[in-house]
């Protein structure tokens, strides 16, 4: 069973979402390490959203309140009352909701800026962090895999705009008021990641041509030579020659020492989570601070053009049924091979050839073809009963019920 606990900038303040991030790194091992029935753990913590995905043995009384529990206790050290008010906000999804839910969520149709295309390398990075600290599981792999492809049809389908959509991009949108003419705005850029590189592509869409980058790990020279802007070296001296200041880092988080009471006007738009830059900065004299919870009460939530929950929906139905037929599908399949091998122990006492046993293990393969094919069909239209009781009726095998065994065997 698939559970998922999910707190978002729609219930829950980016203060707590922000101290959530600093911790959230260890929070999918200690549920698998702390809980017998948790197969497998993979926790997001993105810009506006903390969700932890978990696979659940089965069978279990009250699943979901037993893993909702679990997440929360494995946060409340770390967060201290901040679990309190997550306990109030946070939503509980469990069963193929869950599916529906990081799909969606996948596709960028719950972000702050709908569309947005970041969400979809945060979603996979989860899985290859949960991967490499060894608790994904194959439920897990296979749901987050399809994810993926959901996300893909998703844009070559839908009308998700032709410039795509970001968080850089819209936060460029509300300076755009403040700025006569981009061409004469010095701007900074604090940090060399993901974002940093949007941020670029958003700035120079708009014709800004005074582009510096700061990076606090030394990587700032490489950056600028691969964007075509300039590296800066000294932070204080770079922000006082600047006009917008855009933060995209977890390195550095910039305070009032950082900045030049000088009381030139300077906008600071902070992107990071956990917070780049450290509120009381938009107190000094001159400046105005945009921070992700600002950004987030002025993000427009357009209507996706015409298929994009659509396609969501159609790629949970295909990734449903098709798990749900995985166990009809290896009984099928089961029963040719050992028909199979039965034949070919005939065949190897007379002494046949390769090629007797290459064009009967081809054979199995296009007698298992069709009936694979029908059982997804049957379970896409909610009649897999009918098909299960057809195999026995007619071949007398009865379907496995381990889920996870007959997934990975029907993928083979």
């Amino acid at each position: 069973m698939l559970f998922c606990l999910t707190a978002s900038h729609r219930n829950t303040e980016f203060d707590v979402l922000d101290r959530i991030s600093r911790v959230s790194e260890s929070t999918g091992a200690d549920l698998v390490a702390a809980h017998s029935f948790v197969r497998g753990a993979v926790v997001l913590s993105t810009c506006n959203r903390f969700e932890a995905y978990l696979e659940l043995d089965e069978p279990l009384a009250a699943p979901a309140t037993l893993a909702r529990e679990a997440v929360l206790e494995a946060l409340a050290g770390s967060i201290g009352d901040d679990a309190a008010l997550i306990r109030d906000s946070a939503e509980a999804i469990a069963g193929d909701d869950v599916v529906q839910h990081l799909f969606t969520v996948s596709s960028g149709l719950h972000s702050m800026v709908v569309g947005e295309e970041e969400i979809t390398g945060q979603v996979q990075r989860a899985l290859r962090d949960a991967r490499t600290a060894g608790t994904t599981s194959p439920a897990l792999e296979q749901a987050f895999q399809r994810a993926a492809h959901a996300t893909r049809e998703v844009r070559a389908t839908a009308d998700m705009g032709a410039a795509g959509r970001s968080l850089a991009r819209l936060a460029l949108d509300l300076a755009e008021s403040r700025v006569s003419d981009w061409a004469d705005v010095p701007v900074l850029l604090v940090g060399t990641g993901s974002y940093a590189a949007t941020t670029i592509a958003a700035l120079q869409a708009r014709g800004a041509t005074d582009v510096r980058v700061y990076s606090a790990t030394g990587r700032a020279q490489r950056f600028a030579a691969r964007y075509g802007v300039r590296a800066e070296s000294d932070l204080r001296e770079a922000i006082r020659a600047a006009r917008l200041v855009i933060t995209c880092t977890t390195r550095y988080v910039i305070t009032t020492d950082d900045v030049v009471a000088d009381a030139a006007p300077r906008l600071f738009v902070d992107l990071g989570l956990p917070r780049n830059i450290d509120p009381e900065v938009g107190t000094v004299d001159g400046v105005e601070l945009l921070d992700l919870e600002l950004i987030g009460r002025h993000a427009a939530l357009p209507e996706l053009g015409a298929g994009a929950h659509e396609v969501v929906g159609s790629a949970v139905a295909t990734f449903t049924a098709e798990r749900d037929a995985a166990p009809a599908i290896v009984a099928v399949r089961t029963h040719i091979q050992d028909a199979l091998e039965a034949e070919l122990g005939r065949l190897r006492t007379d002494g046949s050839d390769a090629r007797a046993e290459a064009a009967l293990r081809h054979l199995a393969g296009v007698l298992s073809h069709t009936p694979s094919v029908r059982a997804r069909e049957f379970a896409a239209a909610g009649r897999l009963g009918e098909f299960e009781a057809a195999l026995e009726t007619v071949f007398g095998v009865t379907v496995a019920t381990d889920r996870a065994a007959t997934q990975r065997d029907a993928a083979c």
